[in-house]
């Protein structure tokens, strides 16, 4: 691929949004949002409680599905009906709740439902686990990423909220061909833990992937994202690459000011 043509497609979009609307009975929930993303980028994704943030992501990652609208990857119009069809689209997500599995450890929370069996050769259900090759490439994963954790067959309940979280971005990066969606991702860490999981999520943006992130941290917002686009009440408000000098303008746009 020639330098024009990487320029070309380093511009375009690799996830885009267009006319998104969603309903709960008679409150609109999203009204004709519109929404670019390119590889490469952190767009923060901003929005007092109720503006849409959240209904936004369910549908672009298959929780919810749009009434009207429609999402694109790479150009071409993708139909997202279920979280199963998101992560076959390339798009990992990792909400505030985190949904990882005490009991397991990271390498078996990364491939929960996802498990490397084989051989090839034979029927799904006869498969063997390849645990040797799970745990390979989890190791590999959280070595990329400078993750540090005390042991990798420690169960995560044994882990701290940092590095919990810091397993949860990962397990999405092994899957993520496109987009990963993070939902406050530093919710309820202490200062140390916020830096180490803002590390990270430099580390996946540096990696090629794009990412959406949902905050309230207007420091973590200038820091990180490369675009803020504001919701409230279920519109789009706008847009800015925020800095510090226009946090204020930022925080106009979220509560209407």
């Amino acid at each position: 691929m020639n330098g024009a043509a990487l320029q070309t497609e380093a511009l375009s979009p690799l996830l885009s949004v267009r006319g998104a609307t969603k309903r709960f009975g008679s409150v609109l929930a999203l009204d004709g949002v519109d929404l670019d993303l390119r590889r490469g980028e952190i767009l923060a994704l901003l929005g007092d409680n109720g503006a849409g943030k959240s209904t936004l992501i369910k549908c672009i990652s298959g929780l919810h599905r749009l009434d009207s609208g429609a999402i694109h990857l790479d150009g071409l119009e993708t139909e997202i009906r279920s979280p199963a069809d998101a992560r076959f689209a390339g798009i990992e997500t990792v909400y505030q709740e985190l949904a990882l599995f005490d009991n397991l450890t990271p390498a078996q929370n990364f491939f929960a439902g996802r498990e490397i069996a084989g051989p090839a050769w034979l029927p799904r259900g006869l498969r063997f686990l390849n645990k040797r090759g799970m745990d390979a490439e989890a190791r590999q994963v959280i070595s990329r990423l400078k993750i540090t954790l005390p042991k990798l067959d420690v169960v995560v309940a044994k882990m701290s909220g940092g590095q919990r979280q810091a397993i949860a971005v990962a397990r999405a990066t092994v899957f993520a061909r496109k987009v990963v969606i993070l939902d406050e991702p530093t919710a309820a860490l202490g200062l140390r833990e916020s830096r180490q999981v803002l590390n990270l999520v430099a580390t996946v943006r540096d990696q090629g992937n794009a990412v959406i992130l949902i905050t309230h941290n207007m420091e973590h917002v200038v820091e990180l994202a490369d675009r803020a686009m504001v919701l409230r009440q279920g519109r789009k408000v706008g847009e800015i690459v925020p800095t510090n000098s226009n946090k204020q303008d930022l925080v106009a746009m979220i509560v209407g000011a």
